[in-house]
């Protein structure tokens, strides 16, 4: 069932979480020995000082697992969490817009703080700020009725200085971001973070091409297991090094559970040591078998 996976990896510290859509997206990471609050009803929820996520169950949840080419040989794997287009939609707001304090935050301490509807969500995601900051509120309220990316405004310079809580909600649930906001030219922090990317909104999709998600349905949020792969480096993005087959075999079962099938025959195919995608029907099979041929190296 979607609870038991999502429930295991609520209580998984190497799982991840991101809420949002093409262009904008938070995500929530913890540390193995890093304190944190967890609660499984009424929803899901995961709490700590520099982040927070909820999932809620609702009935209409559709797990879709997967995996996708990715650079250097290696691939990409995820569970994206689906609603139907009629199920998922949010406001639609595309101006700035104060909503008000947050009763839905995850914290108690954070609910009477102010909430700001950046207007960058689309259909399907509200991006927010939450703030009781005074300088952070005046500015906020300068710009309200007016899209963000508005010349001449001093939110988004100040936003570092500022760093209001981000927090990035669907239908299915949110992810709050604690962490200092970077400056422009900075890199992202450990832990739970945001990237808003002005570029890629103006493209108006809903999710990267490469994710599978159904026609008709939208992945508001996604749960990301722990790669096998292990990498080089103190920001783990180096070449691979590694391999945990524990990880691996895992994610197999959720992706045999909540995969297409067509993705695991050409992959199969790839593993059983097929040379040629040629004869393979479909786009999903033809991913199946390069990623196979990706993953075969690594296996027994």
């Amino acid at each position: 069932m979607a609870h038991d996976l999502l429930v295991e990896h609520l209580n998984d510290a190497s799982s991840s979480w991101m809420c949002g859509r093409f262009g904008a997206i938070a995500e929530f990471h913890r540390d193995e020995d890093e304190p944190v609050a967890i609660a499984t009803s009424p929803a899901l929820t995961a709490a700590t000082d520099r982040g927070a996520m909820r999932v809620t169950l609702l009935p209409e949840l559709q797990p879709i697992a997967y995996e996708t080419v990715s650079k250097c040989m290696t691939w990409g794997q995820g569970v994206a969490l689906c609603l139907s287009e009629a199920e998922a939609r949010m406001s639609g707001r595309s101006v700035v817009t104060e909503l008000g304090p947050d009763r839905e935050a995850v914290r108690l301490q954070d609910r009477d703080a102010l909430l700001f509807d950046l207007g960058l969500g689309g259909r399907y995601t509200e991006i927010c700020v939450r703030t009781d900051d005074a300088e952070a509120l005046m500015l906020l309220r300068a710009i309200c009725g007016k899209p963000l990316f508005t010349h001449g405004h001093d939110f988004l310079h100040r936003l570092p200085q500022l760093s209001p809580h981000r927090v990035f909600r669907c239908k299915l649930g949110r992810v709050e971001v604690y962490n200092p906001v970077p400056p422009e030219t900075g890199k992202s922090p450990e832990g739970p973070h945001t990237h808003v990317r002005q570029r890629l909104l103006a493209l108006r999709r809903n999710h990267a091409a490469t994710v599978p998600v159904p026609e008709g349905c939208f992945a508001g949020m996604t749960l990301y297991p722990a790669h096998p792969l292990q990498r080089a480096g103190d920001d783990h993005d180096g070449e691979p090094i590694g391999f945990d087959a524990m990880r691996y075999d895992a994610f197999q079962k959720v992706l045999n559970r909540y995969g297409d099938p067509a993705l695991l025959r050409g992959k199969q195919a790839a593993i059983d040591g097929k040379t040629s995608e040629r004869d393979l029907a479909t786009r999903a099979e033809r991913t199946g078998f390069r990623i196979g041929q990706r993953q075969r190296p690594w296996l027994p």
